[in-house]
């Protein structure tokens, strides 16, 4: 099979490739390098043996689009490509629909006029908001809390409405908790640009000397101790999640959609703890306020996957921090240029 993946460049896109090439499959990356770097493709090539082909392109262009698909027959896409950052799709909200709303119809648009019938679209835990309970099934309410939140929750409904009118598509909704950890190689990791907006890479920067010291957002939430509880699942799980799902729905017509989690939730002191043992480095932190738009506790209900996609989350805390630091400590500074 030949897969598009758009943001393949990317830190959860990257992994996926790895995975995508294990499984037998040929990625085919289109990424228009805006948060990522192409010294990531001889990484990919060093882990596996083979280097992805690499099409620079924006998903907000149509006719480079219906170009790739075509010349690649490409059987399937797996859409990573979009912004991310929650403090700046606050700042920043037209840019937020235009690359991750825009960009995804007009992606679709240009899969209907070359045939291409089946979509993974990466989608996020944001979609439920601030949930009444948890841990949390894909049938809880959906409500967004900030833009990027917003955004992913908009493309879900724009994909549902046109997998209603158009029966014979396949589309999944993967809805991730929150990614962390690297290849057990050390060669490919998060390499965010600018200051981290997740825990993990910020933890590690600290753990490395980078940053001086770790900011926790809110002290005093209602969960074992005061910090913000979280589902972490390791970016290998993730990527074979993805696998799963095209191998067991994507040439299923249907609307499909997944959590991806573990089903356990770490609080951001439990996380700290277990990066100090797993690098044998001291992360320096201070309480300050809550952050506006976080929740207290966020976990995934799991089961589904495991049901229909026989997927479930093998890896431990301890592998996300060790794996997380081999990659910290061997690349200080990220990815060259």
């Amino acid at each position: 099979m030949n897969i598009l993946v758009t943001g393949g460049m990317g830190y959860i896109g990257s992994h996926t490739c790895i995975q995508l090439i294990h499984a037998g499959m040929t990625p085919i990356i289109f990424d228009n390098l805006d948060n990522s770097k192409a010294s990531v493709l001889p990484r990919i090539e060093k882990v596996c043996g083979q280097q992805p082909q690499f099409i620079q392109g924006d998903i907000r262009n149509k006719q480079r689009l219906i170009e790739v698909l075509k010349q690649h027959d490409i059987d399937a896409v797996i859409h990573f490509a979009g912004l991310k950052a929650v403090g700046e799709s606050v700042q920043k909200p037209l840019e937020y629909y235009d690359n991750n709303v825009n960009g995804t119809l007009v992606l679709v648009d240009a899969m209907r006029e070359c045939g291409v019938k089946s979509l993974v679209f990466s989608s996020s835990a944001t979609v439920y908001g601030d949930p009444a309970s948890v841990p949390i099934t894909e049938s809880f309410p959906t409500s967004a809390t900030n833009p990027y939140g917003r955004s992913k929750l908009m493309v879900e409904e724009c994909l549902t409405d046109f997998q209603a009118a158009n029966p014979e598509w396949s589309i999944t909704l993967l809805r991730y908790f929150n990614p962390v950890g690297s290849h057990p190689s050390g060669e490919l990791g998060e390499d965010p640009q600018g200051i981290p907006n997740n825990l993990m890479p910020f933890v590690s920067q600290v753990a490395v000397g980078r940053r001086e010291f770790l900011s926790v957002f809110g002290s005093d939430y209602p969960t074992k101790d005061g910090t913000g509880v979280r589902d972490y699942i390791h970016v290998m799980d993730l990527a074979d999640g993805h696998i799963a799902a095209l191998q067991k729905v994507g040439s299923q017509s249907g609307l499909h959609v997944y959590n991806l989690g573990t089903g356990n939730g770490s609080s951001v002191l439990e996380m700290v703890a277990a990066f100090e043992q797993a690098s044998g480095q001291p992360v320096p932190y201070q309480l300050v306020e809550r952050r506006p738009g976080d929740i207290a506790e966020c976990w995934a209900d799991p089961s589904k996957a495991e049901k229909e996609l026989g997927w479930v989350a093998t890896k431990t805390l301890e592998d996300m921090t060790q794996d997380t630091w081999r990659w910290q400590s061997g690349n200080p500074n990220g990815y060259p240029e």
